[in-house]
């Protein structure tokens, strides 16, 4: 890309991607990061919240795995906390049901998003929406 020239279209700068301070020391994913990082969303097919908690706990110490696998479990008890205060909406009008179900079908999209990222090797951010920051 040359100076003065617009980037090519679905160029992302490291601005626009707020990578952590400690990816250069880490230099770029190897292929055991990027498969950890990726069983960390997978894997809540499987085993639910439970998976992104274990590979945080087994495999944290790599920046890029510790980033996907937080985003994992804070997607996953968000997804907790919406169910609950959707269960609890339902026993006053079962109408509002339908609310957990839409945010389930939004945050398997994003899963889905973020586990082809993490095959990818890119440090993907979800929305806050989506995966409140509770753990880091």
């Amino acid at each position: 890309m040359a100076y003065g020239y617009p980037p090519p279209p679905g160029h992302r700068s490291q601005q626009t991607l707020q990578l952590p301070p400690d990816y250069r020391a880490a230099g770029p994913p190897t292929h055991d990061d990027r498969t950890w990082a990726l069983s960390a969303y997978l894997g809540q097919f499987i085993l639910g919240v439970f998976a992104p908690g274990i590979v945080y706990l087994i495999k944290g110490r790599s920046p890029f795995v510790r980033r996907h696998a937080a985003q994992g479990l804070n997607l996953g008890l968000t997804a907790i906390g919406a169910w609950l205060v959707g269960g609890l909406l339902s026993l006053i009008a079962l109408k509002l049901l339908w609310i957990p179900a839409i945010f389930s079908l939004v945050s398997l999209a994003f899963l889905i998003k973020a586990a082809m990222a993490a095959n990818q090797g890119d440090w993907y951010r979800m929305p806050t929406f989506m995966a409140w920051p509770l753990v880091k």
